[in-house]
């Protein structure tokens, strides 16, 4: 099984953490609202998380930003 793409991890942990940043929410908010573990946040902004659709479609949504937004790099 191929692994994913480092640069898309980099991404959409660097993405997440911006706009989470930019919503003015900790992590453990982030965690809470979208019905995650705060521990679960904190891997997916050091890219270590190779998440679901399902799970970017609800930060997407929770973040005010679409799917595309959390895996482009000029964000």
């Amino acid at each position: 099984m191929r692994k994913p793409s480092k640069k898309l991890l980099d991404n959409l942990a660097n993405n997440v953490r911006t706009f989470r940043l930019k919503n003015g929410i900790s992590q453990e908010q982030l965690a809470e609202i979208c019905g995650f573990h705060r521990t679960y946040i904190g891997s997916i902004e050091r890219g270590e998380r190779n998440t679901t659709l399902s799970t970017l479609e609800v930060l997407a949504k929770t973040l005010n930003v679409s799917i595309a937004q959390l895996l482009n790099d000029d964000e």
